[in-house]
């Protein structure tokens, strides 16, 4: 894995690594930072490993921190006709893995994201030791489901090739949505979107990904089952607008044990929202976890025979 270069956070505290990890035959880019255990962070659908620039210093003060580029996308490899399915882009996060040197992670998901974490548990358990999922794409939450038939039709397809050129106010209209409060979107967030957009072929893979997205999430609720056996922790803002806050309910039935953190007044996006308040809990979950994990199953002492 090259090191390409070393950047500081805004504290001078945690650096920040820029590493490509060869996967399939093209390379896989991702932000490290940290130390501690492994914690693998993925993008939403349009996100890259830069969108959670805000919650990494705070989440590297407690585990290695590996944000990764999906291939097609953020400065990773465009790959023409690559398999947009969420079990292949589940096998290309382990595959990174591997070049990496990563034999088992925690994961923290958002939306789509969240689904191929999904995705990965249910068929490579023995990679994942927990699960961290914002807002997931499943199968139970239908909001988006219009916005996706959209851009499956001629004209919205037509129209998606042509978002990265459209006038700013129209694009941080559109950003703003994804805020709880779009009057708090952060500066230089729309770029980093946009940026990506505008590099050839990542228009052409997500809208890959939507022709599949309906068959995925049929997929998907039939993998629910595998994956019970984890940790889970399910945080969701209240002002989420992509994916149903109460398809959480459903949701919480395929673990044994799920903690729900809801994050009050935020969107779709509160790794930008409010970055110090869901570095929080996920390490709050994160740290029960591991002490639990290191506390193992409780010994039992034989009593000591009675002394006649």
């Amino acid at each position: 894995m090259a090191l390409a270069r070393w950047m500081l956070d805004a504290f001078g505290r945690i650096q920040i690594e820029k590493h490509w990890v060869p996967v399939e035959g093209h390379q896989m880019h991702c932000l490290k930072a940290g130390v501690g255990p492994e914690l693998i962070l993925l993008h939403g659908l349009l996100g890259t490993a830069s969108t959670w620039e805000h919650t990494i210093p705070s989440l590297a003060a407690e585990s290695t921190i590996y944000a990764v580029d999906a291939l097609g996308i953020g400065e990773s490899d465009r790959v023409p006709g690559m398999d947009p399915r969420l079990d292949a882009q589940a096998e290309r996060i382990v595959r990174f893995m591997d070049g990496a040197g990563i034999q088992s992670a925690d994961f923290l998901a958002t939306s789509h994201g969240g689904a191929v974490a999904l995705m990965l548990a249910a068929k490579n358990p023995s990679r994942v030791r927990s699960l961290m999922l914002h807002a997931p794409a499943n199968p139970f939450s239908r909001l988006a489901d219009p916005l996706i038939h959209f851009y499956l039709s001629a004209l919205g397809s037509w129209f998606a090739y042509r978002v990265p050129s459209l006038p700013g106010p129209m694009q941080a209209l559109a950003l703003g949505r994804m805020y709880g409060d779009p009057a708090q979107v952060r500066d230089g967030s729309l770029e980093k979107y946009i940026s990506s957009l505008r590099v050839p072929g990542t228009i052409t893979y997500v809208l890959s990904m939507l022709r599949t997205w309906f068959d995925d999430m049929g997929k998907l609720e039939a993998a629910l089952k595998q994956v019970r056996q984890f940790p889970a922790l399910l945080l969701w803002g209240d002002r989420d607008r992509a994916v149903d806050l109460q398809s959480v309910q459903q949701l919480r039935r395929s673990f044994d044990q799920a903690e729900f953190v809801v994050l009050p007044g935020t969107g779709h996006l509160p790794y930008e929202e409010c970055p110090e308040v869901f570095a929080r809990a996920v390490n709050s979950f994160l740290d029960g976890m591991r002490r639990r994990t290191e506390a193992g199953p409780m010994l039992v002492r034989p009593k000591a025979p009675a002394v006649s």
